[in-house]
């Protein structure tokens, strides 16, 4: 026999129950009880008690005018970076009442556009955004819904906007070019194109910038389509790193480490003299691969705190919070590097 479906109770179940009206009940559950008699608002008070009754919060948030749910809309939901930024927005929100809503946009302005219509429908009370780079023109729609915005990752770090970043170029240019001190004379980038995100534009320029300090070049190897050949990577690998100069490999998408790193696993005995690796993140398995990996850390649980912690001030207009802040990274050095 198919399993019976458990009712699910109602406000209308609620004034049933208790002998009163609905808006009775609605005025009850939002704290309206002044001028409500203390034999009715007991009545309601068992009813809820005896059938486990929780409002809705998007049923609440229309009667408030505020539903206690956050957007958070991120570029790649699979990437560690970003289930790390959705934990930190996740805890402050907790704290403070709200729950969270979380869409990945797989970078496409066309999914970004859809989200951003749905989370406007349900109600969200403000959005934190990793935006994709014609995301100016959709947070015009947000503004006009009066809603708050604040971006992470993103390429509009202005004073007219809401953010926190990661100081990736200065981070980046600091372990390149302690890299360098350290003796690698020849150097190879293993990047997606950088235009899609602030983050991987400032990484490259922090490389490049790096490089060019210390009169030192280097050779490009493109990930396409965000996704790493591994074969062709070995190939170029196998034509630029000859076993006597001290080449370092430098892979600045966090998502695509993993593949470079196996990409290499024949230059593992040539680690960290000859041949060395430099990435980002993935501190889950970095430390502890054979050969540990040397990667700069972002404290991306802490940015999506800070976000958090940044869109209630402005959704509760307090002005507590600075509403721009640069969160510094660090180097974990692993055994790939000298």
């Amino acid at each position: 026999m198919p399993t019976a479906t458990k009712k699910r109770i109602t406000i209308n179940d609620i004034a049933a129950m208790a002998g009163t009206s609905k808006t009775t009940v609605s005025f009850y559950l939002n704290g309206k009880t002044g001028r409500m008699s203390e034999d009715t608002q007991e009545r309601i008070k068992a009813a809820i008690a005896k059938t486990g009754y929780e409002p809705s919060p998007i049923a609440r948030g229309m009667n408030a005018k505020r539903t206690q749910l956050l957007g958070v809309i991120i570029g790649d939901i699979t990437n560690t970076f970003s289930n790390q930024i959705v934990k930190g927005v996740e805890g402050v929100a907790a704290k403070a009442g709200y729950r969270v809503l979380v869409s990945s946009s797989n970078h496409s302005r066309t999914d970004e556009r859809a989200y951003i219509d749905r989370l406007l429908a349900v109600g969200v009370d403000g959005f934190i955004v990793q935006p994709t780079a014609q995301f100016k023109e959709i947070s015009k729609v947000i503004e006009d819904a009066g809603k708050q915005l604040v971006f992470f990752d993103s390429k509009f770090y202005d004073f007219a906007s809401n953010w926190v970043k990661t100081d990736n170029y200065e981070a980046t240019s600091r372990a390149v070019g302690e890299c360098e001190r350290r003796g690698y004379r020849r150097f190879l980038l293993v990047a997606a194109p950088p235009q899609l995100l602030s983050s991987r534009i400032e990484r490259t320029s922090g490389f490049v910038d790096a490089l060019e300090a210390a009169e030192m070049g280097f050779t490009q190897f493109e990930i396409e389509n965000d996704e790493v050949d591994v074969e062709k990577l070995r190939e170029f690998l196998r034509a630029n790193i000859d076993g006597t100069t001290p080449t370092l490999v430098f892979a600045p998408n966090c998502w695509a480490l993993p593949d470079v790193y196996v990409a290499m696993r024949e230059f593992y005995p040539l680690m960290p003299t000859h041949v060395g690796l430099l990435g980002f993140d993935n501190t889950e398995w970095a430390g502890v691969a054979s050969p540990s990996v040397s990667v700069v850390t972002q404290p991306a649980f802490e940015e999506g705190a800070e976000a958090c912690r940044i869109l209630l001030d402005l959704i509760q207009n307090k002005g507590d919070v600075n509403p721009h802040q640069v969160l510094d990274c660090h180097v974990q050095w692993g055994a790939t590097t000298m």
